[in-house]
């Protein structure tokens, strides 16, 4: 049992904030909750039509839930006085807090709280479309339902017009955050889940409050097969230049939100439009799709529109076997090319047993499949010769158990009450062809790890960066194979030290973030002798130039104040900002996860033998990668590495340049 149960599922609701308060009246008595609604204030004998008491202690008995639409100051108070008398909790709805940077005052407010949950301040409300109860003080889009989905946001606004949405898809919870003083995101979700009625949740995220507790949500909602699916914005707000390295820019911005939803198997989307598309999948489908589409249409525009749209986003429709292209062109006849997307004509159109037969046997063959079918607008045209088609896409659902998906190319072209009516029948209709292609590859996504848990976040702290030849000397002691070097004061004594290396040989400026950038690089030296000084040099470093190798990689682990550290591994070189081919992932990771997304990225053909060139060790890069990961973890005053590049030969792995951060 939750202790936000009776929040967010409660006998009686009090109210308080006379104009706020009518609004919530008028909100659940729309609804039908069958519960006790008592109004809250000093002078008045009703709002909204209901009899007002005159304070707190006059209530019949501690409330489990409260709209406290008061202001700021009084909210304190309120808050405070709730919490004495065992209320359940309250939605403090006043702005004005951390986010106004009156800090202060939101701390009061979590100290009057003490154990009772409370969701924001700064919050818009919570509604319970299953009960018909409504912490709410505005209109809403929502109707009762018997099951449906939760949408939990941290912007009120957000949320409200998610609630306005007109695609069928049945909403039992709508839930705002605001400032998240005491109830967080993870804690908020879990709690609405735990309700048998609730099929999926969608987020929609400004800031992870906590990256451990949303790990394990995710585990829990895995176990109860129930999908979870998030827009996380501040994206290009956090994409800043570094000042350092190039993994800063190039792992900025959503990189480690996205590879943290990622690898807890939490679907991330763009747009609220593919949010609800998305959610409509798992209500009706559960949270997986399996990879392999399949995709109908009677005109070859609509399949080749379907194709070209799919396949930025990695969808792919595999060849259709065989024995389903032979029992496909006994109906079709020869005029009609089998292939994938199938444009199936209109020579079938209308006689629905040959439509049912062909939409059979194409989502036999494969996990799902989209039935590209725009209804004609009811008020001016007639459905009637539509709707054999749509039959046939029922039938072959039923027949073969596999998602058919009806799909309106635009979504006016699809009714909401005809979205619905198919939901109510177990299938799942999309609406818009970009949305829907982004929600079923956001529902093929990675099913997650159970148990995997981020490293601690650790705040931005002071720290300096070592010279490369300090670096150099961190990364040989921990197994990371480097070239032979040796570093000096000044040029003389370098070429003295450097006698015993051999040819051809790399001479490098110390004290340079970007060597290449300050002209502190000069390649393929014969010998260092009548080599000049280099401006800004705090010293020097020469060491054996590494041949053999095939390809140049980025390696980078930086520390995050929320997801702890991510490593993030691209195409290398001078060119890595340029090209920003990059995938990142957040720790603790493994060879296998660390090899997995090597393959994500654009250029990985070039790691493996495009055109007959050889293969690059990307085993060897793993395990360095991993062996490095660990002692990031292992040592909290590591706070940032990159090597760029990694030289990867057919056999082994070396780190020729090296930018390294200490706390």
């Amino acid at each position: 049992m939750s202790r936000l149960d009776r929040l967010l599922r409660p006998r009686h609701i009090a109210v308080l904030g006379a104009g706020w308060a009518a609004n919530v009246v008028e909100q659940c008595r729309r609804m039908g909750f069958a519960g006790e609604v008592w109004p809250v204030h000093p002078s008045r004998e009703s709002i909204g039509g209901v009899r007002a008491y005159r304070s707190l202690a006059d209530l019949p008995a501690a409330p489990d839930a409260t709209f406290v639409g008061v202001n700021r100051h009084a909210t304190i108070g309120v808050v405070r006085e709730l919490a004495a008398l065992g209320a359940g909790g309250a939605v403090c709805f006043a702005a004005g807090w951390s986010e106004a940077g009156e800090g202060h005052l939101q701390d009061e407010l979590v100290a009057a709280a003490g154990d009772m949950p409370i969701l924001g301040p700064n919050c818009y409300g919570v509604i319970n479309y299953l009960d018909g109860a409504l912490l709410w003080p505005d209109q809403h889009g929502g109707v009762r339902v018997d099951s449906g989905v939760a949408l939990i946001s941290q912007s009120s606004n957000i949320v409200i017009n998610l609630g306005m949405q007109k695609r069928g898809l049945p909403v039992a919870a709508v839930a705002c955050l605001g400032n998240a003083a005491v109830v967080g995101l993870a804690e908020l979700a879990s709690a609405l889940i735990d309700d048998p009625r609730v099929t999926a949740a969608g987020f929609y995220i400004e800031g992870i409050d906590d990256a451990p507790a949303f790990a394990a949500l995710a585990d829990k909602a895995r176990a109860m097969g129930k999908g979870l699916v998030a827009i996380k914005s501040g994206k290009t707000a956090s994409s800043r230049a570094a000042a350092a390295s190039h993994t800063a820019a190039l792992a900025g911005g959503g990189a480690a939100s996205s590879a943290f939803l990622r690898r807890i198997g939490v679907a991330e989307v763009d747009t609220p439009a593919e949010l609800i598309e998305t959610l409509k999948l798992f209500h009706v489908h559960g949270p997986h799709l399996g990879p392999r589409l399949c995709s109908l249409s009677c005109s070859g525009g609509e399949a080749g529109l379907v194709a070209d749209l799919a396949e930025p986003l990695g969808l792919t429709f595999p060849p259709v076997p065989e024995a389903t292209r032979a029992r496909l062109s006994a109906v079709l006849g020869p005029l009609v090319a089998i292939a994938n997307p199938l444009d199936y004509n209109t020579f079938i159109w209308g006689d629905r047993a040959a439509t049912t037969e062909v939409f059979t046997a194409m989502l036999e063959a494969h996990d799902a499949g989209l039935f590209i079918l725009d209804l004609p607008r009811e008020d001016r045209c007639d459905p009637a010769g539509y709707l054999p088609a749509l039959e046939s896409i029922l039938a072959a659902q039923a027949a073969t158990g596999r998602p058919a998906l009806p799909l309106a190319s635009l979504p006016e072209n699809l009714s909401e009450e005809r979205a619905a009516a198919l939901i109510a029948q177990g299938v799942c209709p999309l609406m818009g062809i970009e949305p829907a292609l982004a929600a079923v590859r956001a529902a093929q996504r990675p099913a997650g790890e159970d148990g995997w848990r981020p490293l601690p976040g650790q705040p931005d702290r002071a720290s300096r960066i070592l010279d490369e030849g300090e670096g150099k000397d961190l990364l040989a002691a921990l197994g990371v194979t480097v070239p032979r070097r040796v570093t000096a004061a000044t040029l003389d004594e370098l070429r003295t030290r450097a006698q015993g290396l051999g040819a051809p040989l790399v001479l490098k400026g110390l004290g340079f973030a970007h060597k290449s950038e300050a002209g502190a690089v000069r390649l393929n030296l014969a010998t260092l002798d009548g080599q000049a000084e280099m401006a800004g040099a705090t010293g020097y470093l020469a060491e054996e130039m590494v041949t053999g190798a095939v390809a140049e990689v980025l390696l980078g682990l930086r520390r995050d104040p929320v997801y702890g550290a991510t490593l993030t591994l691209g195409i290398g070189g001078t060119e890595a900002e340029l090209l920003a081919d990059t995938v990142t992932l957040v720790l603790p990771v493994d060879e296998g996860a660390v090899q997995a997304a090597l393959r994500r990225l654009r250029l990985w053909p070039l790691l493996d033998g495009y055109r007959g060139r050889a293969r690059a060790d990307v085993a060897a890069l793993a395990a360095l990668a991993v062996r490095l990961a660990r002692a990031f973890a292992d040592d909290p005053a590591l706070e940032e590495i990159e090597i760029n590049p990694v030289l990867l030969r057919p056999r082994g792995a070396v780190a020729v340049d090296a930018l390294i951060r200490r706390a």
